[in-house]
């Protein structure tokens, strides 16, 4: 007799998260959005590309491709495609022309112009007197007269306080540097040369009024100012030792303003796809006894150490940089005080852990009766970094337990093994070594595989593999008769054996033997969630429920319930379905209100054994669509047009959660008595027809606000009979900010170069 190997597979099963709506029981449908980016100008930015990171828990390679979708109002360039675990797509931008506000600089952004004007202002030779020069904007001419002193010195230090005007002339705009908003430089030919005007700011050295006069500024004010300037007196004026000249002047900043028509380009909407998703990753635990060798062992009048080793494997699951750790327990059973516990960092699917602490005490052995068992508890744990979401849920780790049974017997071993087979009584060569391994633990009813694919002959070849176990049924054997399945009525719950004689060519033999712990049939309650998780869309129940294969469940008894979670959004009264939900396998169900709703379900098999489970899901709201269109701000009408301005809209919206948009509404309304306020206009609705782009002709010049409503229809099935039109989401354009909304229609000015 040789090791004993135990084996089971565990795959985890979560009560389902919905994070995402779900399409069917096995695959979800998401959606990723593209930023709305509007007002980019240049031929680089007519297409544009876009890498979008996939949601946490969407693997790339789970991705439907067939089911890639751009919605929105771009047209696609080529294919969307999955690369390195991103989507790539290119899209082509919306075309509009518009005005852009531009600013023509000295040379620099926001460094003004800076004009210096003022007065010349003479003192006689009498020291008493001042000349006073002052513009004529009438005539443009230049007008002299005289003042008294104000001030008792002599000569006279200041002119008395005096009104007095000057002009300044502007540079020609050409000569400007010219800026957009975003200070990027324009070049002056794109400039709409009727749109250009100067923009003056404070002044400074004194206070004054500026007044825009044909090509030139005239500016009124009082001297004396704080700047001065001394000026060379003029051969034709009075001489003598207190005369002087002074330049009495201001500084006048100043720069220009205008508008560009440019073509400008636009991007939204949304990427939206299914995906699968994954059966989740298996753990499958092995727990090797190498000590004692073999077991069950003989007492030999002396402890008896015990070493295991517990392996744990873990399959459908690639991406083994998620794993965090390996946690490996083991303790004697129901003797927490003799936990053993270790720890492995590596990212590897496999890894495995040696427990050699254990022994069973002679002592123990000579104080039974009969022959000794010490039953053993492990348990193996691979936790995830990042959680992994499959079908069941979301799940951050799988754990397994095993047991393993270690017997020491005095007289003759637990283990029964199939009779009448002798050897030879003068055996020739090698004999051959026995193995074999089966899940330590099976339900009553429930089939297993005994396996002793392990043993060999170290010189020939095993011819013959007989398994017995008391009370067992044994079902089939495979062709070379190594493995054989078997099950267990529920009379032999508890421990049980499964013993293994191998036969070679020389009719030498060997045994071993494993043990098995039989419970009782109860079966496994499950209740699956498909269909979509969403406001008035068909959910479905799927009642997956298993129980031992020879004891199966009575559809009959099966019962299930639906209820809405107290204070998490829902109501029983928005649970909708037709019939019973009593009895059956499968049940299309209607949730009005979004929220948390709670299912259980009741099963009980043949034998009368029972199980019930609930789960827990969401129903994730009808989401309206998102509401965002773009203007041109600012149209001109056109002559050649009947005079009329054309108006280019542009609908930027979409469905966040991957319904359709199947109407669009768009209305105006006029501030026809220009107070700034529409509150006291009415809409007039000017499309009906469901454009996302289109023109709309205005002729009279003012402010216009837009409207734009957009409604959508299902993308998903739902039960016609529980639903009304009322059900489909819709949303307009209030909430987007009113200086986008608003299109003022103005005069096309003559086109002409300006003259100084």
């Amino acid at each position: 007799m040789r090791k004993i190997i135990i084996t089971i597979l565990c795959i985890m099963i979560l009560s389902p998260f919905a994070t995402f709506t779900a399409q069917a029981a096995d695959t979800k449908s998401t959606s990723i959005a593209i930023p709305i980016t509007t007002g980019l100008t240049g031929a680089a930015n007519s297409t544009k590309s876009f890498t979008l990171d996939l949601p946490s828990g969407v693997a790339s390679t789970s991705i439907k491709t067939g089911t890639l979708k751009y919605n929105g109002n771009n047209a696609v360039v080529g294919n969307i495609s999955v690369v390195n675990g991103k989507l790539h797509l290119t899209l082509k931008g919306n075309e509009r022309t518009e005005s852009f506000p531009v600013y023509g600089y000295e040379d620099r952004w926001e460094n003004n112009f800076i004009s210096n004007v003022g007065n010349s202002i003479w003192r006689y030779s009498d020291g008493k007197r001042w000349q006073i020069n002052n513009y004529i904007p009438e005539s443009r001419t230049q007008h002299t007269f005289n003042v008294n002193a104000a001030d008792s010195a002599v000569p006279s230090n200041f002119p008395p306080t005096t009104p007095v005007k000057t002009f300044s002339e502007p540079v020609n705009p050409n000569t400007a540097t010219w800026f957009s908003a975003s200070e990027e430089k324009v070049s002056f030919s794109s400039v709409l040369q009727s749109s250009i005007q100067i923009k003056h700011l404070d002044l400074q050295g004194g206070s004054g009024t500026i007044s825009p006069l044909g090509d030139r500024y005239i500016v009124a004010y009082t001297v004396p100012t704080a700047f001065i300037k001394e000026e060379k007196v003029s051969d034709d004026f009075d001489k003598g030792a207190w005369v002087v000249g002074r330049l009495y002047h201001l500084k006048l900043p100043y720069y220009f303003k205008g508008e560009v028509k440019q073509t400008t380009y636009s991007y939204a909407g949304n990427v939206s796809f299914d995906y699968a998703l994954q059966e989740g990753p298996s753990l499958t635990g092995l727990v090797v006894v190498n000590k004692p060798d073999p077991n069950p062992f003989k007492y030999a009048n002396a402890d008896v150490p015990v070493n295991l080793t517990l392996k744990g494997i873990l399959s459908g699951y690639e991406n083994s940089s998620n794993i965090a750790e390996w946690v490996f327990y083991a303790q004697e059973k129901e003797s927490p005080s003799t936990l053993d516990t270790k720890k492995s960092f590596e990212k590897s699917k496999t890894s495995s852990q040696a427990f050699s602490k254990f022994k069973i005490p002679k002592m123990k052995v000579e104080n039974s009766k009969d022959n000794y068992q010490q039953v053993y508890e492990l348990r193996v744990t691979v936790r995830f970094s990042k959680p992994i979401e499959t079908k069941e849920g979301k799940i951050d780790q799988l754990s397994e337990k095993l047991e393993a049974t270690v017997e020491v017997y005095k007289g003759e071993p637990t283990v029964s093994f199939p009779p009448n087979i002798e050897e030879p009584p003068t055996p020739k060569g090698r004999p051959p070594v026995a193995s074999i391994f089966a899940n330590p633990i099976v339900k009553a009813g429930d089939e297993l595989v005994a396996n002793g694919s392990g043993s060999y002959d170290p010189d020939g070849d095993i011819i013959g593999y007989y398994f017995a176990s008391e009370g067992a049924n044994f079902v089939s054997y495979s062709q070379k008769g190594d493995l054989a399945t078997l099950w267990y009525p529920s009379e032999r719950v508890g421990q049980n054996s499964i013993g293994l004689t191998v036969v070679d060519k020389d009719m030498m033999i060997d045994s071993a033997g494993t043990f098995v712990r039989v419970i009782e049939p109860i079966p496994e309650a499950l209740l699956e969630i498909g269909g979509t998780k969403k406001q008035n869309r068909k959910v479905t129940l799927i009642d997956k429920s298993t129980s031992p294969k020879h004891y199966p469940i009575k559809t009959d008894k099966t019962k299930i319930t639906i209820s809405a979670v107290a204070g998490a959004g829902g109501s029983n009264a928005a649970i909708k379905y037709s019939g019973s939900l009593n009895g059956i396998y499968q049940k299309d169900v209607l949730f009005r209100e979004p929220g948390l709703y709670k299912a259980t379900i009741y099963v009980e098999n043949t034998l009368g054994y029972s199980a019930t489970n609930e789960v827990t899901f969401e129903i994730v709201p009808d989401d309206p669509p998102v509401m965002y269109f773009s203007t041109p701000g600012r149209v001109y009408r056109d002559p050649q047009k009947g005079n009329k301005a054309i108006v280019t809209l542009d609908d930027l919206s979409y469905s966040p959660d991957g319904d359709i948009i199947s109407r669009r509404v768009w209305e105006y309304r006029f501030d026809s008595d220009n107070d700034k306020s529409f509150a006291d206009e009415s809409w007039v609705v000017f499309s009906d027809a469901n454009e996302h782009r289109l023109n709309l002709e205005l002729s009279h010049v003012g402010r216009y606000e837009i409207r734009h409503t957009a409604y959508e229809s299902f993308n998903q099935p739902t039960i016609d009979e529980f639903v009304t039109a009322a059900d489909r989401r819709h949303a307009d354009s209030s909430d987007q900010h009113i200086d986008e909304k608003i299109v003022e229609v103005v005069n096309l000015g003559p086109e002409g170069d300006w003259t100084w």
